[in-house]
């Protein structure tokens, strides 16, 4: 018994391992390499998209300041459309511009004579400009459902490669008859680094997610304010035509 012993333990000191990450990678199973490999693009895509959107929505709202600066400004709307009407930079321009474009249509068209038309031309004037917020916000909201999907699925991605890598180290424990610690710990410590490789891609995914989620939802309300308070200074215009 102490001569199996001492033999298990000269097994495991003539035994060296490479405890490093990149040691691990290349230790484990092909199937617990393709999951840490998913996991590491993951991890990547996830940082650009967070950078990304964080980056635009900083421009973003920039230029809806300087927008809103122009258009309470007091100065001629007609202007400000012809400025702009061929490069709108952000969303709000491009409601803006949607909108002014309808009303010349119309305006050029003879299409606000009679009462009937203006309430129709007001209605399109409203569906128009919800139909270019909800276009704008579908572009801003692209790769959101990454960061979700990348949040809830990481930690079960690498848990996979952590029961796959536990049963394999266990396969080859059993094969060599040997339970020292100095053989179990390798197997073990690359099964655990796709579980700690999925919480890396996962905590970063999900934090950005509700950051930015946030961010987009009150960009979406100011956008909708906008929309709104734009709508009610057309339809003042329209009354202003109908008055004597």
């Amino acid at each position: 018994m102490e001569n199996q012993a001492v033999d298990s333990l000269a097994l495991a000191g003539s035994v060296s391992y490479d405890m490093s990450i990149w040691g691990l990678f290349l230790e484990a199973d092909i199937v617990v390499k393709l999951v840490l490999l998913v996991l590491v693009a993951a991890s990547f895509w996830t940082w650009a998209v967070i950078f990304e959107k964080v980056i635009r929505m900083r421009r973003l709202r920039g230029y809806a300041e300087r927008f809103e600066e122009a258009f309470w400004s007091g100065g001629s709307l007609d202007e400000l459309y012809d400025e702009i009407d061929r490069e709108p930079q952000d969303p709000m321009s491009s409601i803006f511009v949607s909108a002014m474009r309808e009303w010349h249509r119309s305006a050029d068209r003879g299409g606000i004579a009679s009462e009937q038309s203006r309430a129709s031309l007001h209605q399109r004037i409203e569906r128009v400009m919800q139909i270019t917020l909800g276009r704008e916000m579908e572009r801003l909201e692209r790769h959101m459902i990454f960061l979700a999907s990348v949040g809830s699925s990481a930690p079960f991605v690498g848990l996979f490669g952590t029961v796959w890598g536990i049963m394999n180290s266990f396969t080859s424990i059993a094969a060599a008859e040997n339970t020292s610690l100095a053989v179990v710990a390798p197997g073990i410590a690359e099964a655990l680094f796709a579980t700690a490789l999925g919480l890396v891609a996962a905590i970063p995914a999900v934090i950005g997610f509700n950051k930015l989620s946030g961010d987009l939802g009150r960009y979406a309300s100011r956008l909708e304010a906008f929309a709104g308070e734009f709508g009610a200074i057309m339809s003042r215009q329209l009354d202003e035509r109908q008055a004597p």
